[in-house]
């Protein structure tokens, strides 16, 4: 029993390491013990050496399939610098180095050998593999393999077809993230044989993860910008689109000082992107915001964050992108930020990957009439001329359904590359030839010798390779491939460039196809409830890791205790400020901001809501949808109808942008407000609101103004959990249930339905063609309405005393009501009172003829206008 480990311990310091990583042995001695494996462990946790141990252990050839060509020379490079034989082999390098790393694979000279799945698809590639002595194929990122993986690709698919040709060598296949569900597709699509699965843990005990709940967009940037601020080091920020893309990175650019930002996304040119890449990596571009086309190839251990502007559509996507932080096991941040719009933009990502049959069908109808062969349309192009609202993977998705059933070929770029295929059991198909086809037969043989094993397959060649071993014209070969073409089993493409499609039924009706839609429904299906449970972690108030490896299936799950949830990530933005007295607010906003969170708790324990309706219980509404519902019944109901059901909406807004409230996606489009766990403690008296509460000038005004609440109500909305046994009031809160419709729908408005106030005197008439919001004078008297005197009015709104006056009046004659009191004292008003007497027009002409002493002419206004003695 202690051979084994020596052994290992031996081998481990090829790789310049001391011990090993959770898991690692174990896998590796299953390895050398010749089992097929099944290995998930976590990014970062040491997958790689898994089979690169055993490379170099045993005698042979182990073959890599990766999808990270970016990343082949790099850990070839790192191998290396061990001093261990590897080697890639992909399109990077000219035909001439191919050959000759093929030939030095099948001779031993190499340990490793990585490739691209695609590799596979050479006849001459897998004739070289034959000849080799294979001792094990290790394929990483495995859940590619799978479509109910996050990141399906065809080419991975054929793998199990490829092991059984090889005669099913060792294989272990490997991934950080894979559902039980994708774990068993793997196994079965690779065909492994009764393989030893190794679950090492998902946790990623250095990452802290959080989410933050954001109401708009502004408040996104504005939260990323705050993040970026107190996050030092590089990092990545997804967001879903291009578009979106290259928005923030304009807005960071203008707003965070001192750190470059890269943009990412498929749209760019290749140079572009590579560029970009080799800057983030080398860090002269220390943030990338991107689309997630930045994806696997992205190996740089030092990354401090990963930020999700928009919420990805799986847990799967997301723990793969936010697994990119902290590679090096330093402490990291992984931040979502989430709003519930967001998951219209990811429902539009699946409706586009699983088209109606309608679609589909005109994408069928309009290729199958395309006059050329192949057809190198661009998807955009193809979306475009059918006029099609939707994305260009939606094309992409018509025509795999279409290669789903023989109806045509989807080929991926080959530089000026044909493609050929045999689909017979035949040994040859010469002899189906004239004897006087001469040139046609020679072309055939050389074909045949290209296609090797690979019948039923497209191979590509080019053609002046087979002009060149058939000692022919290059002309001459290519008219010999169209004659061959008309064969039954011959398929031939010629030539072409870019992504082209392939034709191979014309004729047969859409209907006739057999294209199981039902399937696809289901398909569908699944990936909505990947996105719900997405949405289900966005809006969890439970352990954030603890989430994630429910998901898995880790068996190890337990809480982070570094979480938002857990207490071990501060608010961004927060600042060190204890609890204490509140100076930032006056006392009639604090309390209007507790009304608020307390009418969200009262809310919340009869059902789930939005804004509208909190709004419209807030401003005593008295519309019938919060009558039926029993809003009204509720302690807060009506404490805020002073204002504005608009107004409220706007406090609200304020709260959310705090983190005091937080808005939960419960149904689909139907966000709720809920209390954070801050906004609790706030409500309860527990944490000092030591934030600023940001208002509009006019709605901080009208808040400045006197207390609402008596003593009693204050103390109902403090003590929200102390609810009277049976009502004594209306104020009080009686047992009903109104769940069953707590998700109405909320687009009627309350502002002309809410109970009206009692008015102190007759209400003037309104001049509707006057925007009164908009003229500086309205907010003047809106807050001396809101009780500040005259002397508090010019400081607030920086004004001499004749600009208040003149406010004033000219409010008046725009019909709004003004109090005389706001200006003159009262031995003005007395001193008016007597003079105007009964107001007749004899009086007032004597008032003006001689005015009391103390007194202004604009006085005489004032006093008049407000008594509403003189016409506006």
């Amino acid at each position: 029993m202690e051979g084994p480990p020596l052994q290992l311990d031996d081998q481990l310091a090829r790789f310049k390491l001391t011990s090993f990583r959770t898991g690692q042995r174990e896998v590796i001695e299953a390895v050398l013990a010749g089992h097929d494996c099944l290995c998930i462990m976590p990014t970062g946790g040491g997958k790689s050496l898994c089979y690169q141990l055993p490379a170099v252990a045993r005698h042979g050839v182990t073959l890599v399939v990766s999808p990270l060509i970016a990343l082949m020379k790099d850990q070839v490079d790192a191998l290396h610098d061990l001093g261990i034989a590897a080697t890639f082999i992909n399109s990077s390098l000219s035909a001439r180095e191919q050959y000759g790393r093929m030939d030095a694979m099948a001779a031993g000279e190499f340990d490793l050998v990585y490739i691209a799945p695609e590799r596979l698809r050479s006849s001459i590639f897998v004739e070289k593999l034959r000849a080799t002595q294979l001792q094990l194929l290790a394929v990483d990122e495995a859940h590619c393999i799978s479509e109910w993986g996050h990141d399906f690709r065809p080419d991975y698919a054929r793998l199990g077809l490829v092991r059984q040709r090889l005669g099913y060598p060792q294989t272990i296949a490997l991934t950080a993230t894979a559902t039980p569900q994708v774990r068993a597709d793997v196994a079965k699509q690779l065909q492994l044989r009764q393989p030893k699965t190794f679950i090492t843990g998902f946790a990623r005990p250095n990452l802290h993860f959080e989410v933050h709940h954001a109401y708009s967009d502004l408040d996104k940037d504005q939260t990323l910008i705050d993040f970026l601020a107190e996050t030092p080091g590089a990092g990545i920020v997804y967001a879903s689109t291009r578009k979106r893309c290259e928005a923030l990175v304009e807005t960071l650019r203008s707003r965070t000082k001192g750190r470059n930002i890269g943009l990412y996304h498929a749209g760019l040119e290749q140079e572009d992107r590579r560029h970009v890449q080799d800057d983030f990596m080398s860090g002269r571009v220390p943030i990338i915001v991107a689309t997630n086309a930045f994806g696997m190839g992205i190996d740089k251990a030092d990354l401090r964050f990963v930020v999700h502007y928009n919420i990805p559509g799986s847990v799967e996507a997301y723990y793969q992108e936010a697994g990119r932080a902290g590679r090096d096991g330093l402490p990291s941040r992984c931040l979502l930020i989430y709003t519930p719009k967001d998951r219209s933009t990811q429902e539009y990502f699946i409706d586009s990957s699983y088209p109606e049959p309608e679609v589909v069908q005109q994408v069928y109808d309009y290729l199958r009439n395309v006059d050329a062969d192949p057809i190198e349309l661009t998807l955009d192009e193809i979306k475009d001329r059918l006029g099609l609202n939707i994305r260009s993977e939606g094309i992409s998705a018509c025509e795999k359904l279409l290669e789903g059933v023989a109806a045509l070929e989807r080929l991926d770029s080959r530089q000026n590359m044909a493609g050929v295929k045999i689909d017979s059991d035949l040994p040859t198909l010469v002899d189906l030839l004239p004897k006087d086809a001469k040139v046609q037969r020679k072309v055939l043989q050389v074909v045949e010798r290209f296609v090797g094993e690979l019948r039923g397959e497209r191979v590509f060649v080019s053609p002046r390779q087979i002009a060149k071993d058939a000692e022919l014209e290059v002309e001459a070969t290519s008219r010999a491939l169209r004659e061959l073409a008309k064969l039954k089993s011959f398929d031939y493409v010629p030539p072409f460039r870019g992504r082209a499609v392939h034709m191979l039924e014309r004729k047969k009706p859409f209907e006739k196809l057999g294209i199981d839609f039902v399937e696809q429904e289901r398909r569908k299906a699944a990936e909505y409830a990947k996105l719900d449970r997405m949405i289900a972690y966005a809006n969890s108030r439970r352990c954030r890791q603890l989430e994630i490896l429910d998901y898995f299936g880790d068996p190890s799950k337990a809480k982070c205790g570094l979480c938002d949830q857990c207490g071990g990530v501060r608010p961004i933005g927060a600042t060190d400020r204890v609890a204490g007295p509140d100076h930032s607010n006056p006392p009639q906003v604090t309390e209007a901001v507790t009304i608020v969170l307390a009418g969200v708790a009262r809310m919340c324990k009869r059902g789930q809501y939005g804004k509208r309706l909190l709004a419209g219980m807030l401003i005593g509404s008295a519309a019938s949808k919060i009558t039926k519902l029993g809003l009204n019944r509720l302690s807060t109901f009506g404490l805020l109808k002073r204002l504005t059901e608009d107004e409220a909406i706007e406090l609200i807004d304020a709260l959310l942008r705090l983190r005091l409230l937080q808005q939960v996606e419960v149904d689909r489009f139907k966000p709720v407000v809920q209390l954070t766990p801050r906004g609790e403690q706030v409500m309860k008296g527990q944490a000092a609101l030591a934030e600023r509460v940001e208002l509009s000038e006019g709605l901080a005004a009208k808040l400045y103004g006197a207390s609402s609440m008596s003593a009693r109500e204050q103390s109902s909305v403090r003590n929200t959990k102390a609810a009277p046994q049976r009502p004594t009031s209306i104020r009080e809160e009686p047992d009903f249930d109104p769940f069953a419709e707590a998700n109405a729908d909320e687009g009627e408005s309350f502002a002309e339905v809410r109970q009206p106030a009692a008015p102190t005197r007759p209400a003037p008439i309104v001049h509707p063609a006057v925007n009164h919001v908009a003229s500086p004078h309205y907010w003047t008297v809106r807050v001396l309405a809101a009780g500040f005197s005259a002397e508090e009015c010019r400081q607030i709104r920086g004004l001499d005393p004749d600009t208040l006056f003149d406010h004033v009046l000219r409010a008046a004659r725009e019909g709004q009501p003004i109090d005389a009191t706001w200006l003159l004292t009262a031995e003005q008003l007395a001193a008016l009172s007597a003079a105007v007497g009964d107001a007749s027009p004899q009086r007032l002409k004597a008032v003006l003829a001689s005015l009391p002493a103390g007194i202004k002419y604009r006085d005489v206004q004032v006093y008049l206008l407000s008594r509403g003695l003189v016409s506006t």
